[in-house]
């Protein structure tokens, strides 16, 4: 099978960190090439070197026997590379056509607006990424922005795909869809490198599966003639547990309860009279597809956005009218969805961000001045207690690996010691030694009387996790089923709005 792209060599050091080391790689024509690794293993850094982003210190990359030098992505563009970055690259303000098409306009004269969302709609349905061509980027939920990602790079027709974590916010059933494209690209003999933390996903998609580990690509294996167990031992460089095991537990008094709540957003009633309970000890799971009301509602309990009608009621108390510093200071801790967007400030260093909660009290300011000596020997406990990596507390936010972003609010949150911790996508695009480290915390929090609510478009997740899952569709609460005995068949039908006959409380 004939090369097409070949990395030799590659090493790419940035300020105290050397994020690629002596990197090879060899992709070959019409194969799904998965890249495995830990997050800040260098994945992501090597990707951006082939697309134009990065140039590297040192090492060759060719592609069809070219040797690239490219100092824009428009560069690789034009030479048939295309990339779907884990981190959303839109215009909020423009609509799902115009960033699509942005930078290859058809006509090149003046933009033809129906056309080319008729154009869009086409792309989307030969696709199945199924997606309102002419709304805004602006008002779609992650899921669908990622929809967006990738169909930009199909209008490009690119000869090279590289797919950055392109699951990480599709469902099962859009997932199954997405690999039916990747599977009809490589009857092509197109190639494709194919980023991901979900061991059984690059088990099913790839070919073959390069491992990389602290920058450097640690081996090069057959999908088929390997295990889950070693593609774990090999990203992490140590014996990895992949079965979660969550002791039995008694869960306690009820901590928050919604009493027929809802919730509007861009002019739109995104809930409608959702009621339950969150007990102490226990993990309450919310499954629904993306865009069906669920990350409004935590946002409405959260206190970032208001609840038009209903009651919620947090250690029996009614905080429905309380602001979001008064539910900090109550007990409530939040992991929003978005790390980037909401999560972190990410021009500010680790340091400042692990006090985003607290700069303003004791010890870290004092008559309104900031304690710098306290804020900084706090981030650097954090960072040493949840491995984040690099350690280097002054660095910035946005420099680091998506999975280390992740871990900074996870510590900023939990170390508040919350009541509450509620959890959105907590472990969105993150790699299985991080994915470990958080399902942990979680399980900590339960054991110490503490309540969580996680959010996740991740099934496996909420089956292993979760004592019991409620299941949203259209803004309606449609069942809440205990969480040892829900199937995935049953919240699938439940998350498409059929009622099943199964046995569980009033929704």
């Amino acid at each position: 099978m004939r090369t097409c792209l070949e990395i030799k060599g590659v090493t790419k050091e940035f300020p105290g960190v050397l994020a690629n080391d002596h990197v090879n790689l060899e992709v070959r024509e019409g194969e799904i090439h998965a890249i495995l690794g830990e997050n800040g293993a260098g994945k992501s850094t090597l990707m951006k070197m082939i697309y134009g982003l990065y140039k590297p210190d040192s090492g060759s990359i060719r592609l069809y026997d070219r040797e690239l030098h490219f100092s824009s992505p428009r560069q690789a563009i034009e030479a048939g590379i295309g990339m779907v970055h884990q981190h959303f690259m839109l215009i909020p303000e423009l609509t799902v056509a115009e960033n699509i098409v942005l930078g290859g306009e058809p006509g090149k004269i003046r933009y033809r607006r129906k056309e080319n969302e008729a154009l869009v709609h086409e792309l989307s349905e030969r696709y199945h990424l199924h997606i309102d061509s002419s709304a805004k980027v602006k008002d779609l939920t992650v899921g669908l922005q990622q929809r967006v990602e990738i169909l930009k790079v199909f209008y490009r027709k690119a000869k090279l795909l590289i797919l950055d974590e392109p699951t990480a916010m599709l469902t099962p059933r859009e997932a199954d869809e997405l690999f039916v494209v990747m599977d009809e690209l490589r009857s092509q003999a197109i190639p494709i490198i194919f980023i991901s933390h979900k061991l059984d996903e690059v088990k099913k998609i790839s070919d073959r599966i390069t491992v990389m580990r602290a920058g450097k690509s640690v081996a090069t294996l057959e999908t088929q003639s390997t295990t889950p167990q070693e593609l774990a031992n090999l990203m992490v460089g140590r014996e990895v547990i992949l079965q979660l095991t969550k002791p039995p537990q008694k869960a306690g008094e009820v901590l928050l309860e919604l009493k027929n709540c809802s919730v509007s957003a861009n002019r739109r009633e995104k809930v409608k009279g959702c009621s339950f309970t969150v007990h102490r000890g226990e993990i309450f799971g919310l499954a629904g597809i993306d865009g069906n009301g669920q990350f409004e509602l935590v946002e409405a309990i959260a206190g970032l956005l208001r609840v038009q009608a209903g009651q919620i009621l947090f250690k029996g108390k009614e905080i429905t009218m309380a602001s979001v510093q008064q539910r900090i200071d109550a007990g409530i801790a939040y992991i929003p969805q978005d790390r980037q967007l909401d999560g972190l400030v990410m021009d500010f260093k680790l340091t400042e961000n692990f006090v985003l909660r607290d700069f303003a009290k004791i010890p870290f300011a004092k008559m309104g001045i900031l304690q710098q000596q306290a804020i900084e020997q706090h981030g650097s406990c954090l960072a040493e207690d949840y491995d984040v990596r690099p350690r280097q507390t002054h660095a910035l936010a946005r420099y680091l690996s998506g999975g280390n972003q992740q871990k900074i609010i996870l510590a900023r949150e939990v170390s508040r010691d919350p009541d509450l911790l509620i959890a959105a996508q907590p472990t969105r695009g993150l790699d299985v030694g991080a994915i470990q480290f958080i399902h942990n915390k979680l399980l900590q929090l339960r054991a110490n009387d503490k309540a969580v609510l996680l959010v996740s478009l991740e099934l496996d997740e909420l089956l292993s996790l979760a004592d019991r899952i409620g299941v949203i569709h259209e803004g309606k609460l449609m069942a809440i089923l205990p969480g040892g005995k829900a199937t995935k068949e049953e919240l699938g039908y439940l998350m498409t709005g059929v009622e099943i006959g199964k046995e569980g409380e009033n929704a």
